[in-house]
């Protein structure tokens, strides 16, 4: 397995106006991974995505170093044909942009909150909907030789039953999972054994670690679904057995990128250092 780090991983400085997305191909070079993910570019438009997008590819092939995913919001649960219509539209465009990137893999949310009527009252009732829409999307990803998946996030569409059966009602060959092993403790479920049900399905992974209790840990106040409290820390360092989710994954067959993504409060940048040294010392021992 190959490691790649999330352009998200720097969302500190990028907001703080200390790094670009231009910079973020540097340092993730300068800092040793073998590729790096972005998440939604910036853009009041297509033609803008895509023009960034165009300018990180020159970049990222300036430096030898490879674009492999590219990650989005979505939210493909629509009352109507028209709302879906819309959305499928606009992921299209997005797998242009992917595109543009070189990325081989672009994953797409699919819903992030319940509603009160209809079929938006739970995840199987909207499930229809959300699997032909992602199959749509999918069949144009092939034709531009882009995997699509959906990950589990978002609370909904989060626990390992739930996108497992999604992989199932999708059913089409270009579609997969993106195995995120650290989003499982937002549905309080045992990372380890979510992994386990999921990794057959996975095209693309995310190393995610976070510390989990009962009570606000410091100024994090993030809640589970469960109503426990939730920190992102440097991968290797928090509650998410890392070393044995890697393990199952490789078990699996699974033998893509593996992404590490950090979202906790320090400083990013000696984060994500501590965070790539723990998966090259647990990816040589398992």
């Amino acid at each position: 397995m190959k490691i790649s780090v999330s352009s998200y991983s720097f969302n500190q400085y990028i907001k703080a106006g200390k790094m670009t997305h231009l910079d973020c191909v540097s340092k993730a070079k300068e800092m040793g991974f073998d590729a790096i993910e972005f998440i939604d570019l910036p853009g009041e438009n297509l033609d803008e995505q895509l023009t960034l997008a165009g300018k990180l590819a020159e970049k990222a092939s300036e430096l030898g170093i490879e674009i492999n995913a590219y990650t989005i919001g979505a939210s493909l649960y629509h009352d109507t044909q028209e709302g879906s219509d819309a959305e499928v539209e606009r992921l299209k465009g997005q797998l242009r942009v992917a595109q543009a990137l070189g990325a081989k893999v672009m994953r797409h949310d699919v819903c992030n909150k319940l509603g009160k009527t209809g079929n938006s009252r739970s995840f199987d009732l909207m499930l229809p909907t959300i699997a032909a829409n992602a199959r749509r999307v999918t069949e144009y990803g092939e034709t531009l030789g882009i995997r699509t998946c959906s990950e589990n996030h978002g609370y909904v569409a989060q626990d390992s039953d739930r996108v497992e059966r999604l992989f199932n009602a999708v059913a089409h060959d270009n579609y997969g999972l993106l195995v995120d092993m650290g989003n499982f403790i937002c549905v309080d479920e045992n990372p380890a054994l979510a992994v386990s049900r999921v990794a057959p399905y996975a095209v693309h992974v995310h190393i995610k670690d976070m510390r989990v209790r009962s009570a606000p840990i410091g100024a994090c106040n993030h809640m589970t679904r469960g109503g426990n409290y939730y920190c992102g820390t440097a991968v290797g360092e928090g509650d998410v057995p890392v070393k044995q989710c890697l393990a199952i994954i490789k078990r699996a067959g699974y033998d893509g990128y593996v992404s590490l993504e950090y979202e906790g409060v320090e400083d990013c940048i000696p984060a994500i250092e501590r965070g790539l040294a723990n998966i090259k010392q647990f990816l040589s021992e398992i």
